[in-house]
């Protein structure tokens, strides 16, 4: 596949409430929780970029800079900004706005490998990302060393 498309075409942002239910005896959310929300924005903006369903092959990394509890309002942020043949790499930025005070920090950052499937589940491929930002430049050109690791690990 020759195509190749802007990260503007897969960038997806969501909100989310932090409610009693998602947290723990601390009051905060359950890491967990906030993993489900970076997997789900990740197969979104992938299936966006690809027009195809998605599975997620890979959670490459998780970084949790700090905490979100009951009220804070969460928005995550998902861009593909790479590709491989079949598959792609999304990042993830959680933020959290405290309601009172309306600061905001920053909650999550994650990437995940996501690879396009038909409806036999067999991989397709899919089009190229042209980075954007300059964020997203330098996360493309760091997912080449990732993509290097990632087959090193797999021939060990």
């Amino acid at each position: 596949m020759n195509m190749k498309l802007s990260t503007d075409v897969s960038r997806t942002k969501i909100t989310k409430l932090v409610l009693p239910p998602d947290t723990n005896h601390l009051g905060t959310i359950f890491g967990g929780k906030v993993l489900a929300y970076i997997d789900e924005i990740a197969a979104i903006a992938a299936m966006k970029h690809s027009k195809q369903v998605v599975v997620t092959a890979s959670i490459d990394t998780v970084s949790f800079h700090s905490s979100a509890k009951v009220g804070d309002i969460l928005t995550l942020e998902a861009t593909v900004i790479s590709t491989g043949k079949t598959s792609m790499e999304v990042y993830v930025k959680v933020e959290c706005e405290h309601l009172e005070t309306g600061e905001k920090s920053l909650t999550t950052t994650s990437l995940l490998t996501m690879v396009a499937i038909n409806d036999e589940g067999i991989p397709v491929p899919v089009p190229e990302v042209i980075p954007k930002t300059e964020e997203e430049q330098q996360l493309s050109e760091q997912a080449k060393k990732r993509r290097e690791e990632r087959k090193k690990d797999h021939m060990a």
